[in-house]
């Protein structure tokens, strides 16, 4: 069973980074693509970006596109997502999501972690 766990929210400051991580578990994750959302309280879920897991390409939201950046540990099959330029309107729960390339929606999503950006 694909496990997804999410890890390094908190509060930081308006201008600020934070790096937060997405543990997956339970297959090879070779023809996946692996994805931030983030949903605001009040707001719908909202796609941050993507990576292809074997070739490593990415894809980003226009509202993040410059100041986020997705990167991964290959051999430990780890996501993260570097936040920097940190707005308040960046204030969500941010969730790892996993499909197979070829699904059209992700199918496994981790429990989410806070990311509170104060002004």
């Amino acid at each position: 069973q694909v496990q997804l766990v999410e890890s390094g929210g908190g509060l930081v400051q308006a201008g600020g980074s934070l790096k937060i991580s997405c543990a997956a578990s339970g297959r090879t994750f070779s023809n996946h693509d692996m994805a931030w959302f983030r949903q605001a309280p009040g707001k719908e879920r909202e796609f941050v970006g993507r990576m292809r897991w074997s070739g490593g390409t990415t894809y980003y939201a226009d509202s993040v596109k410059g100041r986020f950046t997705i990167s991964r540990d290959y051999a430990k099959n780890t996501l993260f997502l570097q936040m920097n330029s940190l707005k308040p309107e960046d204030t969500a729960v941010y969730y790892c999501a996993v499909k197979r390339d070829y699904m059209p929606q992700y199918n496994y999503w981790g429990q989410g972690t806070q990311v509170t950006v104060s002004s």
